[in-house]
Order: structure tokens, then C-alpha cells, then sequence
């Protein structure tokens, strides 16, 4: 991590003074600059982070306890048709219908008894993801929203609700199902528009399933369609990269996410595979945030961009930011409460995933965390402070301040790096990054990961 040097104390929350020489700045900017992509947050903590509970926390304890006024319900459906290139997820390459239907009747064992315990207050949001949850038969996709409703409680009228799926496993029987139980976002990965970039990352895919997927999916008029893309895959230019963003501007989505493409040593295509050609990751984000917001779309991350009435027409309950009272169902789905997250074991290799989706299916009791990460005091304000200031929406002083009877430049003073850099800004008590950071974000977080994290994430060896 880099030196952050010796900083002044703040009087108030708007009183940042400079506390580094213009040479010792300009090197920290350089550090964070020079390799944006050297790490990535896709949740805080990351779940190379969790171990084994000694002993097991009781479920019924730890939702009684939680503080979220509402809840986050997800459902990890962890089946693919192939896994793709660059795929660290927990996710397994399984077709086969019997399995499924095996995976979904635990499922709603596990949730006939996390219901119990996590049944006290409203789900404003209700997520399926994977994995290819639309790979599931339409009898096993539909059980999924009964699940939901019948045995978690979710209100549909109260609740946005978001669903993932692919190109090849849509059809109008389960866009009819989606539709029937009020989805209001679709997001499907398409990554490339362009064959030869599809197959450099161990993605078959004929752009023409791509097109009929896309105009099934308009056919169905959901509030809000995301399409994903991946940049800096093999053989990839610029020119292909804005080729593949301007066909998905065709059919004028509500939301695209526009993700870097990371490679770690247990994915299929490896890092080594990438220093043979140049690396334009950053050249194609500048390009796409110039392309989308002559296009109307607003940016609100690095990797969100989305139309200023993308939205549902339900009345929504409110949801903290932050992704508290997360009740995550399904072998692989994270679960998160203020101070204690805690998942299923995780693996990335067949035989490890195989191995943990088995257990999972012929467990017949599921109410007790053995698997995860309780966090300190400080690991909650470091969550706090990155789940909002990576997003345009920034993070409000008096919300960090009211939270944790602290100033946040007193407890975090090397975040005045981000203003003295240019790469963040406080505008009426709210710090948030500047256009320039967002482009950063990745490399940002990283840097503000405490050091006991950093070295629980880089103890941990996949099976």
C-alpha cells in the first residue's frame, strides 16, 4: 500500500488542508494511475476473505440483531451452459434438468428455514443471479418467484426485482414467467459483439443468437433491459470495442455495465495470456464514457451507466446503499448483516464447486453461518465509506459522521489524496470522485483495502 505520509487534524468535515509535498503527491497519483486494474471490489470484503466459524453463528441471533430497516433477497441459481474465459465465480457447467430441480428443491428447504429468522421486515429488492438462472427449466424458474413470495414474503408491489440471464437460454415461455411476476430489470451478458472475441474467451457465441435474443427481449418491454460488455479481451481493439457498445446502443437498453476484463491464475485464460498485446483497457473505458454520454446515459460508476428514466413504476421500499440485510439463498449466495457476512464455501474449479454444491443439496439443515467474516469496527466504516464514494452518488459526511459518532477525515485522513489529486471532490458535504477518479475506481479501492484484509484475501489458496 502507498505511503500516505504524516496528515494534519481537521477542525470540521470541510476543512482539508494540504499535508504532502507536490512531489510526494504527483508519485501517489502515479501509483494509482500507472495500473488501474491491478485489483477490483466486487464485494467489501471480498470472500477470499472469509474462514471457517469457530464455532458456527446461529442464524436465529444474527437477524434478530440486524438494524436494516428492510432487506435485499437474492437467489444464486450457480449452473452455466459453459463457463466463460475470464469466470472466477462460483458457478458449474451443468445442463442436466435433474440436477437443477435437485438444487431448487434444497433451495427452498433452506429457505422454508431462513424464514423464520429473516421474515421480521420487508425486501425491497428481490435479485436472481448466478450463474444462468434463465438456464433452469420454466417449471423450476417459476418455483423460484413462489419461493419468493409464498415462503420468504416478498411483496412484489414493494419490491424491484432483477433477474440475469444469456443470449442462448431465452425464450418466450420464461420471459413470459419473468413478465408475469412483475420483473422490472432483465440483465444479460452479451460481453462481444464480434465472434472472434467471443471465442477468445472460451465463449461460443453466434452473434445472430445475440440479435433474436435481444429482439425477443424488446417483444416484452421490461422497465429497465441491461446489457453487459467486457473490454481489453484478446485480439480486441478499440475500434471492435466501440463496434460492440454501438450495436447495443441499437437497441437503446436503460442500463449498460461495462466491465475491464481481469484474469487471475485459476481462470481459464490466464494472466500471461494478456501480455502479448497491448493493453487498451483504459483507452476503451475513455472511449465508451465518451460515447454513452453523448447518448444520454448518465454514469454512476465506473461500470453503471444508465438513462436518467431508467426506472420502475412500483413504489419501492428504500434500501440503504450500503447492502445491509442481504438475505442471500442458494449454495454460493453471500449474506450480509452489519457485522457478520457469511456464504457457503467458495471454489472455483470444477471438482471444488461440484464438491460444495453436493453438500449443499444433501444438507437438511441450514440455520446456522459457518463460513465467513465478522467485521470490526473499522472493517464497517471502510465498507461504508467505499460502497458509496465508488458511485456518483458519493458519500455524505454528516451520514459517515451520524453512523459512527466520528469525523471521516479524522479517522481516514489520507483520503484527502483524492482531493489534493484531482481525483475526488466535496461538493455540499458530499465526497464523491471526480470524472477522473471514477475511471480509477478499481485501482482507488484497492488502495484503501486495510491491511488485515489484503493479507486474509492473499492467504487464501482456491481449490
Amino acid at each position: 500500500m502507498a505511503s500516505t505520509g504524516n496528515f494534519l487534524q481537521h477542525r470540521n468535515d470541510n476543512d482539508v488542508r494540504p499535508s504532502l509535498s507536490p512531489e510526494e503527491l504527483k508519485r501517489w497519483k502515479e501509483q494509482i494511475t500507472a495500473n488501474p486494474y491491478r485489483n477490483y471490489l466486487y464485494s467489501y470484503p471480498h470472500k477470499t476473505a472469509y474462514r471457517e466459524f469457530q464455532p458456527p453463528i446461529p442464524l436465529e441471533q444474527l437477524w434478530l440483531e440486524e438494524p436494516a430497516d428492510s432487506f435485499f433477497l437474492y437467489m444464486h441459481i450457480p449452473f452455466c451452459g459453459a463457463r466463460c474465459g475470464f469466470c472466477n465465480l462460483f458457478t458449474l457447467p451443468d445442463k442436466r434438468a435433474d440436477v437443477h430441480a435437485t438444487y431448487v428443491d434444497a433451495l427452498e428447504r433452506q429457505a422454508k428455514q431462513w424464514s423464520a429468522f429473516t421474515g421480521l421486515k420487508p425486501y425491497a429488492r428481490f435479485a436472481i443471479g448466478g450463474g444462468t438462472p434463465t438456464l433452469l427449466a420454466a417449471p423450476q424458474l417459476s418455483r423460484l418467484f413462489r419461493i419468493a413470495r409464498e415462503i420468504m414474503g416478498l411483496d412484489t408491489a414493494l419490491a424491484s426485482i432483477s433477474v440475469e440471464t444469456s443470449p442462448e437460454t431465452i425464450t418466450e415461455e420464461k420471459l413470459a414467467i419473468l413478465k408475469d411476476n412483475t420483473v422490472d430489470r432483465v440483465s444479460m451478458g452479451i460481453q462481444s459483439f464480434v465472434a472472434a472475441e467471443s471465442a477468445a474467451i472460451y465463449r461460443p457465441q453466434n452473434p445472430e443468437v445475440v440479435y433474436q435474443a435481444l429482439e425477443l427481449l424488446g417483444k416484452y418491454q421490461f422497465p429497465i433491459l441491461n446489457l453487459d460488455l467486457i473490454y481489453g479481451l484478446p485480439g480486441q481493439s478499440v475500434e471492435s470495442w466501440l463496434y460492440s457498445l454501438n450495436q447495443a446502443l441499437l437497441y437503446e437498453p436503460e442500463e449498460i455495465f461495462l466491465y475491464p476484463l481481469y484474469t487471475r491464475e485459476h481462470t481459464i485464460v490466464k494472466p500471461g495470456d494478456l501480455l502479448r498485446q497491448q493493453d487498451l483497457r483504459h483507452a476503451c473505458y475513455t472511449a465508451a464514457c465518451q460515447l454513452l454520454a453523448e447518448h444520454g446515459y448518465r454514469q454512476y460508476s465506473m461500470r453503471r451507466f444508465a438513462k436518467e428514466a431508467a426506472g420502475t413504476s412500483k413504489a419501492i421500499l428504500d434500501y440503504s446503499c450500503q447492502e445491509e440485510g442481504m438475505v442471500g439463498l442458494g449454495c454460493g449466495a453471500r449474506s450480509y448483516t452489519r457485522e457478520v457476512h457469511y456464504a457457503s464455501r467458495y471454489g472455483v474449479s470444477r471438482k471444488a464447486t461440484e464438491s460444495i454444491i453436493a453438500d449443499y443439496v444433501s444438507s437438511e439443515s441450514y440455520d446456522t453461518a459457518d463460513y465467513g467474516i465478522v467485521l470490526s469496527r473499522e472493517e464497517q466504516k471502510r465498507r461504508f465509506i467505499l460502497k458509496a464514494v465508488l458511485h456518483s452518488e458519493g458519500l455524505k459526511l454528516a451520514d459517515y459522521s451520524g453512523r459512527f459518532s466520528a469525523s471521516l477525515w479524522n479517522d481516514y485522513p489520507e483520503l484527502n489524496l483524492l482531493l489534493q489529486s484531482g481525483l475526488g471532490e466535496v461538493e455540499e458535504g458530499i465526497l464523491r470522485l471526480t470524472p477522473e477518479g471514477l475511471g480509477y475506481s478499481d485501482s482507488i479501492g484497492d488502495w484503501f483495502i486495510s491491511g488485515e484484509i489484503r493479507e486474509r484475501m492473499e492467504g487464501f489458496i482456491l481449490p
